[in-house]
């Protein structure tokens, strides 16, 4: 349907009207909808047929029906009306964003990583970022009793509503004392009779995580030391005490124990003559949908660009791990 030369499109107000009469079946029903009279129904009617130069409905029917222009039109004005209240509420949400506190929650690990990094970065705009860090299981409950907007987390869970991107991938590695000769350890449960195990508790992501995948693999590995955090767990390991399952990221976190630290792949160990299975953990970035405008996409990039360009290598080569040991998401959302 072509306007005639000059004439504006119809207003909001009349493709809403449109719409009602369609929907409810009747020019009086979509008065009643509307809250306004039927003859201010059927006037807006008729202006829209003025403007459109189409007949939109059948009057020769009782009740009146639409024409097949009318569907048309009615197709198109229920998309534009819909597409208007995401441009509105978009708009809106910017706005509250530039106002407002944003609570962001990370990992342990991630925050001593990337935290400094996106602070500094954010500093300059208009958001003032509160950053609180804990174990995945606290975070999730927190971001979904609304006390954080933003969550950097490891669990896979993702509730109707919620945005989640993913960010990266590390692999799982062996802890052990730098000096230990794994040369007779075999399997896992080999380097136990050498080491005890040192866990992360079952109440982190990251234990529950290593629990499943020791029950899956068939390591029945004694219970000795369990910790909630990576320092203590460190500690015990560059003692000579133990060894632990753990991640590139949750070393850097706790890097002053390093030097005395060495990371093996689970692939250098074998299970009935086969090398254990990968292990990866992921991050993900969390938000509600149509709240904070840009603020989840930029910081999503931030944190990929940070990875790409120069935390992943530095991590990589100062832990004496292959490159791919930490591998950027380029998932688009």
């Amino acid at each position: 349907m072509n306007l005639r030369a000059g004439r504006p499109p119809p207003d909001w107000d009349l493709l809403a009207s449109w719409v009602a009469v369609v929907e409810s079946g009747s020019v009086s029903q979509a008065a009643q909808l509307l809250g306004i009279s039927q003859a201010a129904v059927s006037q807006r009617v008729k202006l829209m047929e003025s403007t459109l130069c189409a007949v939109l409905l059948d009057r020769s029917t009782r009740p009146a029906q639409p024409t097949a222009a009318g569907l048309r039109l009615f197709e198109h004005a229920k998309d534009l009306l819909a597409r208007a209240d995401q441009l509105i509420e978009s708009v809106r949400s910017v706005s509250r964003a530039k106002r407002m506190i944003v609570r962001m929650g990370c990992v342990d690990s991630f925050a001593a990583t990337v935290g400094p990094l996106l602070i500094k970065a954010l500093s300059s705009t208009s958001h003032q970022i509160r950053l609180w860090s804990g174990i995945a299981p606290s975070l999730d409950q927190q971001f979904d009793n609304r006390q954080l907007d933003l969550a950097v987390t490891t669990s896979v869970k993702a509730p109707l509503g919620i945005l989640r991107s993913e960010l990266l991938a590390e692999r799982y590695y062996v802890v052990i004392p730098a000096a230990f000769d794994i040369s007779e350890s075999g399997s896992l449960g080999a380097l136990a009779r050498h080491l005890q195990f040192i866990r992360y508790s079952g109440r982190s992501l990251i234990g529950h995580q290593i629990d499943e995948y020791l029950q899956r693999t068939g390591c029945d590995l004694e219970r000795s030391y369990e910790f909630d955090a990576t320092d203590p767990l460190l500690s015990l390991v560059a003692s000579g005490m133990g060894f632990g399952l753990t991640t590139p990221l949750c070393v850097w976190q706790s890097r002053h124990f390093a030097p005395q630290v060495r990371l093996i792949p689970l692939s250098a160990f074998t299970h009935h003559g086969r090398p254990y299975p990968e292990l990866r953990r992921k991050f993900f970035l969390c938000c509600r949908r149509g709240e904070l405008g840009t603020l989840a996409t930029d910081v999503r990039d931030l944190i990929r660009i940070a990875f790409q360009m120069q935390l992943g290598d530095e991590i990589c080569e100062r832990l004496g791990l292959e490159r791919e040991a930490i591998q950027v998401s380029t998932e688009a959302d």
